[in-house]
């Protein structure tokens, strides 16, 4: 049966589906932080970054389909994120990005295709371009790669249920349960200054690359989506109608078939 949670009542009150049960699940010691992860399935590898604020628990409506159809899962908790932690310094999206790497080399993957939401395709992209050779494609949803892209955020009854519903995740999982203000003051700090990717930047990006793009995205101007899609050589623009920035929660079929559109084109 279809999932429809366009108001995300469901998610404030529940969160996502619950994941499965791990192959496996660790952490990797790198650079300042423990950076947790975990795997599911067999097959072509897709990491799985998540959003700002989030947990790789948001996406538990897309590992067992991905499973299902063949892939092997892999997901990471951003530094300072759900279950990692973080040392002192500013949240960067290429340190977060260097996390990726070492989990990656932790599990001996030499290449894997990403699928990311909102900050977590800021740190694909960066991936993209600084090391191509380990990344197999990136389907990219729900973020800018310059300030132009944003949006004049507006309050909103599903903003605020997204925002409880990180709230209450980050108490029960982050091992500085008391310390949310302050976490989320520092991803704003960051969020407000990068990334800063020009044009230029975003034409040396040669891995293939899908722009997906909510109808009625809070966060991300149409025209930036679509500017991305120009810039980033080869790349397409999917988008996803009658959604918003949480599309993977509010209509996850819609989001999946997408992806596994993405995934079937460059790791069959």
């Amino acid at each position: 049966m279809e999932i429809y949670d366009d108001d995300l009542r469901k998610f404030e009150a529940d969160g996502a589906s619950a994941l499965p049960v791990a192959d496996e699940q660790s952490y990797v010691e790198h650079d300042g932080a423990r950076i947790w992860y975990a795997t599911f399935g067999s097959g072509s590898p897709v990491i799985l970054l998540h959003g700002g604020l989030g947990h790789s628990g948001n996406w538990g409506y897309q590992v067992p389909e991905l499973v299902k159809s063949g892939y092997r899962v892999i997901l990471i908790d951003s530094r300072g994120h759900g279950r990692s932690t973080r040392d002192s310094r500013p949240f960067r999206y290429e340190l977060m990005a260097s996390d990726v790497l070492a989990v990656m080399d932790a599990l001996r993957l030499e290449k894997a295709a990403i699928a990311c939401w909102s900050d977590g395709a800021c740190i694909a992209l960066i991936l993209a371009r600084q090391t191509p050779a380990r990344v197999a494609g990136v389907f990219f949803f729900g973020c800018n790669m310059d300030p132009s892209g944003l949006r004049e955020l507006k309050p909103s009854a599903a903003l605020e249920r997204c925002f409880a519903r990180h709230t209450k995740d980050y108490a029960q999982l982050s091992v500085t349960p008391d310390q949310f203000e302050t976490f989320v003051e520092a991803v704003s700090r960051m969020q407000k200054t990068e990334p800063n990717y020009t044009a230029r930047d975003l034409a040396e990006i040669r891995v293939p690359v899908t722009i997906a793009h909510s109808e009625h995205d809070e966060f991300i101007k149409r025209e930036h989506a679509e500017y991305l899609a120009q810039s980033i050589p080869n790349a397409e623009l999917v988008v996803l109608n009658g959604v918003s920035h949480f599309a993977p929660l509010q209509r996850p079929e819609q989001f999946n078939d997408a992806l596994l559109v993405f995934l079937r084109r460059i790791c069959p």
